[in-house]
């Protein structure tokens, strides 16, 4: 019950067991127009260049910055925690130069200080942003960033990491450009695939560049021969074939139980847990109207040991929570309720196991 992986479901470790194909045979092709189809379902989105990368989130994240930032292209990034600091460091790697948006940790994304940002920065050509900062559990608002970025005319790059599965994400609706997820969190599959979707006006950028793209791996011009929607596929590169078989069950899953429900779910279950930390005196640290229900981020009470904490609900209990990150490393814990570990029955365990350690 940590920031991820979450616990995987038994479904999704048996699908993995299955024979090992050839990742250009008939039947995973096939499964690929599924994954692919379920994707945008995850999404909510038609975009036809949706697809998944084989690695995990950071991977996903560098596909879209390779794709999109060419050198000398400026990028208003907005940061609120660890990740916003990882798109600047994509920014700088590809050529370009990163204009920073910052607020607090723990703090949602300040629509009114990028709209200050794009004004003075004209020439930018990119906004990225952290949907669901993991580091922190702060929400974003990513429908009003999105329309502030096009409002200057800027294409928008969203990290939905921690947020496809758990909490609203609707890329079509909010009119973002370029996503990537991971598959570890709230699809609670294994780490290693990192699903992402490409609109046409982030595609037009990519097919219209100056200069080749760094990285020939994930150079979507290339991978689309294999992932796009072609009759025949072309080889680009030896896909994880099984950790699909384990991503294809995991959508599945979330396509059977509706993403609306799950979104419903993993709110109910904050809602558990926020009130029963309450009944153990402990506090979240963002705001009830900028958290993120599957990543809670708790304060961690003065006179409590941290690290000692964290050991006894390991050792005693099997429970492994996260800790925090940057400025908030001894100051938070983070307790993830993410895909199939969202279910009351961790909502209970996690806070007996609480209530007894600090009991010590």
């Amino acid at each position: 019950m940590g920031p991820g992986p979450s616990d995987v479901h038994p479904r999704i470790l048996e699908a993995m067991a299955r024979p090992t194909i050839g990742h250009l045979d008939p039947e995973f092709i096939r499964m690929m127009d599924e994954i692919k189809s379920l994707v945008q379902y995850a999404f909510q989105t038609r975009n036809d260049m949706t697809m998944v990368v084989s690695g995990p989130g950071s991977v996903g994240m560098e596909t879209c910055f390779v794709n999109l930032v060419e050198p000398g292209d400026k990028v208003v990034v907005c940061q609120n925690g660890v990740f916003g600091g990882r798109m600047k460091e994509n920014v700088e790697r590809c050529g370009g130069v990163a204009v920073m948006v910052e607020d607090e940790w723990g703090r949602a994304i300040d629509p009114n200080k990028l709209d200050d940002a794009l004004s003075a920065n004209s020439d930018a050509k990119i906004v990225a942003f952290v949907h669901a900062e993991t580091s922190t559990g702060a929400l974003s608002d990513a429908e009003t960033v999105a329309r502030v970025a096009r409002d200057h005319d800027c294409l928008t790059i969203m990290d939905a990491v921690t947020s496809l599965g758990g909490c609203p994400v609707k890329i079509d609706e909010w009119k973002i450009d370029a996503v990537y997820s991971g598959s570890q969190k709230c699809l609670s599959c294994t780490p290693g695939l990192a699903p992402i979707s490409f609109n046409d006006r982030a595609m037009d950028v990519v097919t219209s560049r100056s200069k080749k793209i760094q990285s020939w791996f994930m150079d979507l011009t290339l991978v689309l021969g294999y992932w796009g929607s072609h009759t025949k596929r072309a080889y680009h590169h030896t896909a994880p074939v099984n950790a699909l078989y384990g991503l294809h069950e995991a959508l599945l899953i979330l396509w059977e139980e509706g993403v609306e429900n799950a979104w419903a779910r993993h709110l109910d279950n904050h809602y558990r847990l926020r009130d029963g930390l309450g009944g153990l005196g402990l506090a979240l640290l963002v705001s009830e109207d900028q958290r993120i229900p599957q990543l809670n981020a708790v304060k961690i009470p003065g006179d409590v040991e941290d690290a000692e904490v964290r050991s006894l609900l390991l050792n005693d209990f099997g429970l492994e929570i996260g800790a925090g990150l940057g400025p908030l490393a001894g100051k938070i814990w983070r307790i993830g309720l993410m895909g199939y570990s969202s279910r009351m029955r961790n909502v209970v365990f996690c806070l007996n196991a609480l209530s007894e350690v600090l009991g010590r």
